[in-house]
């Protein structure tokens, strides 16, 4: 039996970018800049700070960051979607569960996050 996936989910996002994203991640909590929640992450893209959104699969209800995908195609901003808010929280420093994340500063992972993006590209073409 496959795993239902939520109305807004527009697309699976291929393992290799995930792990691309998790290795990004680590580099950015070392020397970048992340937001963490759903409204924080909300407020970087509507400022066009957000360089990579990360999204959970397992929100409920879905509403709260049904918005984020197309706030992100309107700025052109890369997002992607990992399986679970617990994941989300892990792969962002923190211990407790997130919706949403967004890296606002890259620093050493510049080079990783616009791989995600050109493969993100290419995955949804």
């Amino acid at each position: 039996m496959s795993k239902k996936k939520p109305f807004y989910v527009k697309f699976d996002t291929p393992e290799e970018i995930v792990k691309l994203a998790s290795q990004a991640l680590e580099v950015v909590r070392e020397n970048g800049k992340l937001k963490r929640g759903t409204n924080e992450t909300t407020k970087a893209i509507e400022r066009n700070l957000a360089k990579l959104v990360l999204i959970a699969e397992d929100v409920d209800p879905p509403e709260v960051v049904a918005h984020l995908p197309e706030l992100c195609d309107e700025r052109k901003i890369p997002y992607l979607y990992v399986p679970t808010k617990i994941d989300l929280g892990k792969l962002s420093g923190i211990e407790v569960p997130s919706a949403a994340i967004c890296v606002t500063e890259a620093g050493e992972a510049e080079g990783i996050i616009g791989d995600i993006a050109s493969k993100l590209k290419q995955s949804r073409k």
